[in-house]
């Protein structure tokens, strides 16, 4: 009983992790690809140096849903009740 209760929390935890950490990137990387757009369309002259940080922005961005990733398949795979 008690180690099916363990496993049940550690797969909520997971499915949390990544639930929850992928919805920070995912409003970030809207916000930021929304602001480089109408900065382009402001300044066409910029575009490839405002190309430029919006692609760095979005990597690391998206280097936070892959933690959350990595720490949702450790709960799964490594951690044993």
């Amino acid at each position: 009983m008690e180690k099916a209760l363990v496993d049940a929390l550690r797969l909520l935890g997971a499915g949390l992790a990544i639930g929850l950490g992928a919805i920070g990137p995912g409003v970030g990387i809207g916000i930021l690809m929304a602001g480089a757009l109408q900065a382009m369309g402001r300044n066409p002259d910029a575009s490839s140096n405002i190309q430029t940080n919006m692609i760095l922005g979005v990597a690391f961005a998206e280097a936070i849903a892959i933690y959350a990733l990595v720490v949702a398949l450790i709960l799964m795979f490594v951690v044993s009740g």
